[in-house]
């Protein structure tokens, strides 16, 4: 089969340095997992240098083109392609509760819906690396006090231990994109459950940055917290002044509240 043409409504950009896409492989530790979930692989750049780890590589593609290039050229790929959209499919499918990585050169136009995505296999996903649009990878890894700091920041940070890796310039991609890249890598915390409500954790996350600019005191008012918890001095701040332990401790605070 001739090589596959990128198709922008897939947001597809093809890697084409090696190394990289070796430098992106060798980010994985391979510890904790056996197996290892390449999401958008394409015409395999990446795979390639997954599949000679020791490791069990899948690959998860929507692209019918792409499935039949990696199926007639990647023999060890046999029975480990996947046709499915990963926003939509259910992994464990394959996995059955197992532990696995997932690594990738994601589509910029669904990659944060990806990590939201992975979020919600967090108790399967020890480590998580890829490449994203620069400024989403750089938002991913974000401190408080940043105006890219963000509901990405705080969820994945909650959970995961974020680290940027280093830029991909745009002239490495066929056809080029109109932004620089950006690698990054997540690592699953030791102690990765949270002491206070998961859900009420990622609604407070969420609410608050829908008005980013306002304090927590007038973000957080669809809550409907009691007088008595409004003056404490943490809603004198705004979203982005709080770190992600000030953001569980106060929702611990909004659970003993009542809510």
């Amino acid at each position: 089969m001739e090589k596959v043409k990128a198709k922008k409504h897939l947001g597809q950009h093809f890697l084409k340095d090696e190394s990289i896409a070796k430098d992106i492989a060798d980010t994985l530790n391979l510890e904790g997992y056996d197996d290892v979930l390449e999401i958008g692989p394409g015409m395999g750049v990446l795979t390639k240098y997954l599949l000679d780890k020791p490791i069990n590589t899948y690959v998860i593609e929507i692209d019918s083109e792409s499935v039949t290039y990696l199926d007639e050229n990647y023999p060890k790929l046999k029975d480990k392609i996947i046709s499915k959209d990963f926003l939509k499919y259910n992994i464990n499918e394959i996995f059955e509760g197992k532990q696995f990585a997932i690594i990738g050169n994601f589509p910029y136009n669904i990659s944060t819906q990806i990590v939201f995505r992975a979020l919600e296999y967090r108790n399967q996903i020890p480590e998580f690396a890829g490449m994203f649009q620069k400024e989403v990878a750089q938002r991913i890894c974000e401190k408080k006090g940043s105006k890219a700091y963000g509901i990405l920041s705080v969820l994945v940070q909650a959970f995961f231990d974020a680290e940027y890796l280093f830029t991909v310039d745009e002239h490495v991609f066929i056809p080029p994109p109109k932004v620089k890249s950006g690698v990054l890598r997540l690592r699953r915390k030791e102690n990765y459950s949270l002491p206070c409500g998961e859900k009420l954790f990622f609604t407070v996350v969420k609410t608050a940055f829908q008005q980013r600019r306002k304090t927590l005191r007038n973000s957080l008012k669809t809550l409907n917290l009691s007088d008595n918890l409004r003056e404490d001095t943490i809603f004198d701040l705004r979203p982005e002044q709080l770190s992600v332990e000030q953001f569980i401790g106060l929702t611990q605070k909004i659970e003993a509240d009542g809510i």
